[in-house]
């Protein structure tokens, strides 16, 4: 009987050693060679999500005008930071006071008019429909387009403009 426990014991000692160095050399191959194909794709996938925030910040930003312009019942205006849409934009009443200001989104570009009026009836200033186009370097990141319609409705599209 004594010989079975040692037996045993012995057994559930090997059973309980860990992994081999060549099972541990696979495994550390394996995900060397997943690392190596998915890294370069995560990078497109980041940048991707990036432009698709900003064009969220944005599209609400405008929103936001439109709804205070109509609920103020004054102008409201959306306007590049430093003359740049890249570095952000603020929101802001006839009498200066800020309603919302966004910092821009790192590495996406932004281009759009020099600034976005409301008028009291949420509809647009100008004549024209202005657009923005928000982009980011990387051969498979998907472009968004903001387009405001003239009665003051954004609309954003997976598309360049």
């Amino acid at each position: 009987m004594h010989a079975t426990h040692t037996g045993t014991a012995a057994r559930m000692r090997r059973a309980a050693r860990g992994f081999t160095l060549p099972e541990l050399l696979v495994v550390v191959t394996v995900l060397g060679v997943l690392l190596a194909a998915g890294v370069p794709q995560f990078g497109e996938f980041i940048r991707s999500q990036r432009v698709k925030t900003a064009s969220f910040d944005l599209f609400s930003s405008l929103m936001l005008a439109r709804s205070e312009a109509i609920t103020r019942n004054a102008k409201v205006t959306v306007a590049p930071t430093g003359g740049v849409w890249t570095n952000g934009w603020t929101v802001t009443e006839p009498g200066g006071t800020v309603i919302r200001r966004q910092e821009g989104v790192p590495n996406v570009s932004i281009s759009g008019p020099a600034a976005v009026v409301y008028g009291e009836s949420g509809r647009l200033s100008a004549a024209s429909s202005p657009a923005f186009e928000l982009t980011a370097a990387g051969s498979h990141v998907v472009n968004r387009c903001i387009r405001i319609d003239l009665g003051g409705r954004p609309v954003s599209k997976a598309t360049s403009c």
